[in-house]
């Protein structure tokens, strides 16, 4: 049963400033009887070597691991699942919090916990770690001084040298991706003047429109007061470590609609797809000025794939979201969600089906007429149209960039995956630059 599961809670942050305050954050809860702090230091990774310190009762531990594989994925797997199985199992322990390291990331772990197999722990059955524990709440802590900086560049975390120079992930990715998936979000705005105060509100409101926001001056005036009234604020309906649907609404939660200190998001809905080479040419306008963007696509030469488009910052994802429901079989649709395919009944077309593009655009220093104009232009026109529809084996011999294959390290493929840096977009790994 759910109650019977040991309860986690994570916190995550960027290095620097919020770091030390999931650090901060982390002794605070850990002073509560029973409650056990986990963190892996990830700084000496690229040596194979990590770090576990565990916090319980007022006692500490260090435990040096040596990994054959210096990954972030190959610690979950290894070590983090295993031991968050153990720690369950003992009755001295009433809560985890996890404090991870920058270079984890909160949803990875959460989806790792629910999903990832753990085998050979000693008298418990193999399984997902999902079992035994479950997730309470994610807190995540931001710096007002430079995290919308951050959230819309285009460093990457190797860059910053706090990872492998393999890692491709960018400071963005980390930056927007901890803020989006947090239940809470704790701010640190000692420093940060007016106006970055005011956009990073404008913009943590629209990424994560349930979360309750605490401002603090800094780390060190951090007490569990605080802590105790944003945790409480976390609504019933918050994520608590759930996946994204990517065929949900990608305005749930109710974010303002309005602009905000040059903050505003961008609707861009569609039932005409889009050529895929224009739309390559296109996608620029999504990585200068825009905190992130996301959602379905058509591409007019993958009709039956929905298309998943990511940013965060300078940084692109193109990845597949399965099929649309006019190309599954009877068997396939009998298994998606009714509330997907009764939205799709309401748009559903004689010929295309359910097909159709929905993205939702959060833009700090971009034009948003400019955005709406460049991904218009990239539409298929009416003769292109036609041959959709009356000669679809001409479309298939079309470029397209986004179709090629790439395969992140420690066997985790992602279909069509991209890295866009700069001004400069691609769609192929950098292996096959």
């Amino acid at each position: 049963m759910a109650s019977q599961r040991k309860p986690v809670l994570v916190l995550a942050g960027l290095p620097g400033r919020a770091a030390d305050g999931v650090e901060q954050a982390a002794r605070l809860l850990g002073e509560k009887p029973g409650t056990v702090v986990v963190r892996h230091d990830l700084s000496e990774l690229r040596e194979g070597v990590v770090r576990r310190t565990v916090r319980l009762d007022g006692r500490e531990t260090v435990t040096v691991l040596e990994l054959a594989h210096g990954c972030v994925s190959c610690t979950l797997r290894a070590d983090l699942l295993p031991y968050l199985c153990l720690l369950a199992a003992r009755d001295s322990v009433r809560r985890i919090v996890l404090a991870l390291d920058p270079a984890f990331e909160a949803e990875a772990v959460c989806q790792a916990i629910d999903d990832v197999p753990v085998a050979g722990v000693a008298d418990r059955a193999d399984g997902p770690a999902g079992r035994d524990v479950r997730i309470d709440s994610v807190l995540t802590c931001i710096d007002a001084r430079d995290w919308l900086a951050d959230a819309t560049g285009d460093e990457t975390i190797a860059e910053r040298g706090h990872a492998t120079a393999e890692d491709e992930r960018t400071v963005a990715q980390l930056a927007v991706g901890q803020a989006e998936f947090a239940d809470a979000l704790l701010v640190f705005d000692a420093g940060a003047d007016l106006v970055d105060r005011e956009r990073t509100n404008a913009v943590l409101v629209r990424l994560a429109p349930r979360a309750p926001i605490s401002w603090v001056a800094d780390p060190a005036t951090l007490d569990v007061d605080d802590l105790t009234w944003l945790l409480r604020r976390v609504p019933a309906d918050a994520r608590r470590g759930a996946g994204f649907d990517p065929h949900a609404s990608l305005l749930a939660g109710a974010p303002p609609l309005e602009s905000d200190s040059g903050v505003a998001l961008v609707e861009f809905a569609t039932d005409r797809p889009f050529h895929p080479d224009r739309l390559h040419s296109a996608i620029d306008v999504l990585l200068d000025g825009v905190v992130s963007a996301r959602g379905r696509a058509w591409l007019a030469t993958q009709s039956d794939e929905v298309v998943w488009l990511e940013s965060a910052g300078g940084g692109l994802r193109v990845g597949g979201a399965g099929k649309w429901l006019a190309a599954m079989t009877s068997r396939e649709l009998a298994e998606v969600d009714p509330e997907r395919r009764a939205l799709a009944s309401l748009r559903w077309h004689e010929q295309f089906g359910d097909r159709h593009t929905s993205l939702v655009i959060l833009v700090a220093d971009a034009d948003p007429d400019e955005i709406r104009a460049a991904l218009h232009w990239a539409l298929v026109d009416e003769d292109e149209l036609r041959q959709l529809r009356f000669a679809p084996e001409r479309v298939a011999l079309w470029s397209d960039p986004f179709g090629d294959q790439h395969e992140e390290p420690c066997d985790t493929p992602r279909s069509g995956e991209a890295r866009v840096r700069g001004n400069q977009s691609s769609t192929t790994s950098e292996e096959n630059r």
